[in-house]
């Protein structure tokens, strides 16, 4: 029995050798090609890029071979590059879809396979499901094009997607301003695909950028894994205070994702970030349009969207959901908890590349440092307070979600619990309008437990109950 491949929150996800091996990802890409082949658009153009990790070029060509041996034009990056920079060229180059061979921000001992429709946005579940259906159990029912008969034939073609996406930005944020202004910024990339980026964009003005961790190390030293929180982020908060820097841009290893540090060398979270943009699009650039949002992101969004009086839709964890939605509904800006955000007039894709420069762009358009912003943001919404633990599980996890869909408590942190939802997890929403999430990883043997409230004092009693009710403490 071949080993099953099933796509997670964000893609199939493995240990390098051993389920993530190059049979396996021809498989994957023999399944891909199965569902593209059936669908109904002209286009034949497949974009494939790769991330810094071991391997990754190697196993991005393996699939180039398969897509090229199912009839299929090859667009393969020439270099590691953001999935947001080929997301773009998806829709650039009228691509039918795109293949990023990256694990993301998974230890260094994983590698990833990431799919992307014709408009550059994660592929709905129908779709990975489809995709999976499609995988066969065998390489005999594998077709390949081998390399050198691709490149001959000009199945496979290598392409520089930088100039296309730099050029595109143009149209999304006149970062002259952010040249001119003159600020110290600490750009951490975190030996990922970032590396070089915000220097690529910003060069040749008054703003000086520092970069770190920009060499190419799939150890990724000094960090467990390249996720843009604590503790891995902890030596770019340092290096911040030590120059005096104005700002902390971190971007995770495939740079789709964003992190933030402010002036004092202070993690500036997720959820605040997501309502920093937020309020940068409605406040500061007058922009109106739908949020979508998971359900793990903050209630700011919703203050903030009665406040400037536009809809905010929920969805399920993962940009699967996320993407969707944006398309259906034209939203202004689309995001998650871990960072991810999308805005209209681009792909429906995480960019942490144009996420951070419109965080540069509220800074100097509001003359704010980090921490500023952050107390203008909670003078208009109030307080909140967040964070999450994530712990390794073993056991049955059947048994363990049944544990915590028995579990029917009046009060967790002293908070009365006003409702339960189990739309993806089982979240618990609380008195204050804060909430408690427990759910499940899609890629890893993790249960995650998230927390936000208006209460500094009871976040981590908060967390601490939701472990209990999961059968962790």
């Amino acid at each position: 029995m071949s080993y099953k491949i099933a796509f997670g929150t964000d893609g199939w996800r493995g240990t390098i050798a051993e389920q993530f091996t190059f049979d396996n990802v021809r498989r994957c890409t023999q399944g891909f090609a199965n569902y593209l082949l059936q669908l109904e658009n002209p286009s034949r153009i497949v974009i494939v890029g790769y991330d810094r990790r071991f391997l990754s070029d190697k196993f991005a060509l393996s699939a180039a071979e398969v897509l090229a041996g199912n009839g299929f034009i090859v667009h393969l990056t020439q270099e590691p590059t953001p999935t947001p920079t080929i997301s773009y060229s998806i829709v650039k180059r009228q691509a039918l879809a795109g293949l990023n061979i990256t694990a993301s921000h998974n230890p260094p001992q994983d590698n990833g396979y990431k799919v992307r429709d014709c408009h550059g946005g994660a592929i709905a579940p129908h779709g990975l499901n489809e995709i999976e259906n499609r995988i066969p159990e065998s390489l005999d029912q594998v077709k390949i094009l081998p390399a050198t008969a691709a490149f001959s034939s000009g199945k496979i073609i290598t392409f520089d997607p930088a100039p296309d996406y730099i050029l595109h930005l143009q149209d999304l944020i006149d970062v002259t301003p952010i040249k001119d202004a003159g600020l110290k910024v600490i750009v951490d990339p975190m030996w990922g695909n970032g590396a070089g980026w915000f220097d690529k964009i910003l060069a040749g003005g008054k703003t000086q950028i520092i970069e770190i961790n920009k060499e190419h190390n799939p150890l990724f030293p000094g960090m467990g894994r390249p996720e843009p929180i604590p503790p891995n982020i902890n030596h770019g908060l340092k290096k911040t205070v030590q120059e005096k820097a104005d700002v902390l841009i971190i971007t995770d290893g495939d740079a789709d994702r964003l992190g933030v540090g402010d002036e004092n060398g202070v993690f500036v979270n997720q959820l605040q970030v997501f309502a920093l943009l937020v309020y940068y699009l409605l406040e500061v650039r007058q922009l109106r349009g739908p949020i979508v949002r998971t359900l793990s992101t903050t209630g700011m969004l919703d203050k903030l969207g009665r406040l400037y009086n536009v809809p905010v839709f929920e969805t399920g964890v993962g940009f699967k959901y996320v993407a969707p939605k944006m398309l259906e509904t034209d939203a202004l800006i689309g995001g998650e908890e871990s960072g991810g955000f999308a805005f209209r007039g681009n792909v429906p894709e995480r960019d942490g590349l144009l996420a951070g420069l419109y965080i540069l762009d509220m800074m100097v358009q509001l003359k704010l440092k980090p921490s500023e912003l952050l107390n203008l943001l909670f003078s208009v919404v109030g307080a909140h307070y967040y964070d999450r633990i994530d712990t390794k599980f073993t056991g049955d996890r059947t048994k363990r979600e049944q544990l915590i869909k028995n579990s029917y408590p009046d009060y967790l942190a002293g908070l009365k619990v006003m409702n339960i939802y189990s739309q993806d997890g089982y979240k618990f929403l609380l008195e204050d309008g804060g909430w408690l999430l427990i759910r499940f990883s899609g890629t890893e043997p993790i249960i995650r437990v998230y927390c936000e409230t208006t209460y500094q004092d009871k976040v981590k009693h908060l967390l601490h109950d939701g472990l209990k009710i999961a059968g962790i403490e």
